[in-house]
């Protein structure tokens, strides 16, 4: 689990290590199979699809896409997709979007929608470079202090717009990685409880000009929809809250840097937290490792902005 390269200075690696090590066996992004009698059912077919959404039909739970060829099983046509709650609620007409189609019974449907233009994918692209790049300079010294700059860079919101880390300027962010499917409720699900609570906590004591930011460990499954859903069904408020995710490579050199440490082993996802407070010079000002801070002390901080 040792990575090819240390992020981060020695004594702060072997406590995140020692931390990593109390969590296991770590957050699962599946649960295990419930044991039944019954026939399996025959395996999803999963076909990759590009198209455009010409209408968002509420009342159906469906996009209507213009896709293109799926070769080998089905003409370039319009037709209907049944989606989730999250997808449906940011599908825009005129949108170009890639997905995987999926055929359940009679229903067509799209998972893993992300946004397609050449804007969207160039703008992207281009930050996950140069944050490689910012890596790879800075060698065993990426790890950033406190008191150095958050690196820059470009990921997708829950509402599928590109944002990047420049646009928090002026204001002081708190910024945190979770993922939607951790089962671990002292994880993820906790580090969200406290976010939410410093929103409220923090605007009631008069803190302003301030933004929350949680950015996912697992992209390959947390699409700007499924972060739409996720924020949703936990009455979450996102007038200064961002959901993020986007390139996996993008989120991998973000956790390096940040200090933050990821492993994949099968459907398993260990990973140690962090919550790091950025000023308006785009600064690292304070961190805390854990999901376990105290929601006064950030508030405190966020006042003193």
């Amino acid at each position: 689990m040792k990575p090819s390269y240390s992020p981060f200075p020695r004594l702060v690696a072997v406590s995140l290590m020692a931390a990593l090590a109390a969590i296991a066996p770590g957050c699962g992004k599946q649960e295990a199979p419930v044991r039944s009698s019954a026939p399996a059912a025959p395996a999803e077919k999963r076909h990759p699809l590009t198209g455009e959404v010409v209408k968002a039909d509420t009342e159906r739970s469906a996009l209507i896409v213009t896709h293109d060829e799926i070769k080998g099983f089905m003409p370039a046509m319009t037709m209907e997709f049944k989606v989730a709650k999250g997808d449906l609620a940011i599908a825009r007409p005129g949108t170009h979007i890639r997905a995987e189609l999926v055929r359940r019974g009679s229903d067509f449907h799209l998972e893993k929608i992300w946004p397609d233009d050449a804007a969207t994918r160039r703008a992207l692209d281009a930050a996950a470079k140069a944050l490689a790049q910012d890596t790879a300079m800075r060698g065993k010294e990426a790890y950033r202090e406190i008191g150095e700059v958050l690196p820059e860079f470009t990921l997708l919101d829950q509402e599928g717009r590109a944002v990047s880390g420049s646009r928090f300027r002026g204001r002081q962010i708190v910024l945190n990685f979770i993922f939607t499917r951790c089962p671990i409720a002292t994880m993820c699900p906790a580090a969200t409880e406290r976010m939410a609570r410093l929103q409220k906590a923090a605007r009631e004591a008069g803190a302003t000009d301030f933004d929350l930011v949680s950015i996912s460990l697992d992209p390959e499954y947390d699409t700007p929809g499924v972060l739409k859903d996720y924020a949703q069904a936990r009455g979450l408020d996102t007038t200064n809250w961002s959901f993020l995710t986007g390139p996996d490579a993008a989120v991998r050199h973000l956790l390096a840097q940040l200090g933050v440490i990821r492993e994949f082993e099968g459907a398993t996802i260990k990973h140690t937290l962090a919550t790091v407070l950025i000023n308006e010079d785009g600064k690292i000002a304070y961190r805390m490792d854990g999901s376990m801070w105290a929601v006064e002390d950030f508030v405190r901080r966020l006042k003193k902005g």
